[in-house]
């Protein structure tokens, strides 16, 4: 972590809260940094004593980790409601995005940590992805996807892929600019037709249906959160 850094992202770090709940925290007048009332946007350093007076402060069993099949149509920040188990915090939000015409796995939570250990470009966390494309795929397209392709002025990272039919193959992402793989696609002569994320780091897109949700198993959110380099 680098110090000085945004009072609510530090709290976030410490898994009592999201960086939402800690401006409300601070709002409230219930954080005190070297025992003097915080205000939005203090900075912290290392050295600095910060306390908070809230018993409801959120701690880290209170946060909740979901993998959820976005169906294609469907847009990343409007989950319906009715899909989140009753009794759900409310403040549960999408890591990351899918754009409209893509499908597969999202990771649901609360926990304000888990976005930047998971998106964060230092952390080169794998993304899998299955792509249909409009035109029989060959080997020479492959090793170009593979070993980075300029995609307007940037060339993306080394990745790995592999044929999984005439006009399918696999594709595994350390990265993630904005409509990268359609992108990468064009840059070979290829148009997507179909993009499915199924897997992120260790969590699989596997038996859920499209609009289905479940929480994440102990074992895999324990691997999950380790790998981040988070509290579990």
């Amino acid at each position: 972590m680098s110090y000085p850094m945004r009072i609510n992202k530090y709290l976030a770090n410490r898994g009592l809260t999201t960086r939402r709940g800690a401006d409300e925290l601070v709002r409230q007048g219930k954080v005190l940094i070297n025992d003097q009332p915080a205000k939005l946007g203090d900075l912290v350093q290392t050295s600095d004593k910060v306390e908070v007076k809230d018993s409801l402060a959120k701690k880290a069993e209170s946060l909740v980790y979901f993998a959820y099949y976005k169906p294609r149509g469907e847009e990343t920040d409007k989950l319906p409601p009715a899909k989140l188990p009753k009794g759900s915090p409310q403040s549960i939000f999408p890591v990351g995005r899918l754009d409209k015409d893509s499908r597969g796995l999202l990771i649901m939570t609360n926990d304000g940590r888990v976005t930047d250990r998971l998106l964060g470009p230092a952390y080169k966390h794998e993304k899998e992805y299955e792509v249909e494309v409009d035109k029989v795929v060959n080997g020479f397209m492959l090793k170009r996807l593979e070993m980075g392709v300029n995609i307007e002025g940037y060339k993306t990272k080394k990745c790995q892929v592999s044929k999984i039919g005439p006009k399918n193959f696999r594709l595994t992402l350390t990265e993630g600019k904005k409509h990268q793989i359609r992108r990468m696609c064009a840059a070979v002569g290829l148009q997507v037709k179909d993009l499915k994320r199924i897997r992120i780091m260790n969590i699989e897109l596997a038996k859920l249906k499209p609009g289905q949700l479940r929480p994440l198993v102990e074992t895999e959110k324990t691997e999950f959160l380790k790998a981040l380099s988070l509290p579990f």
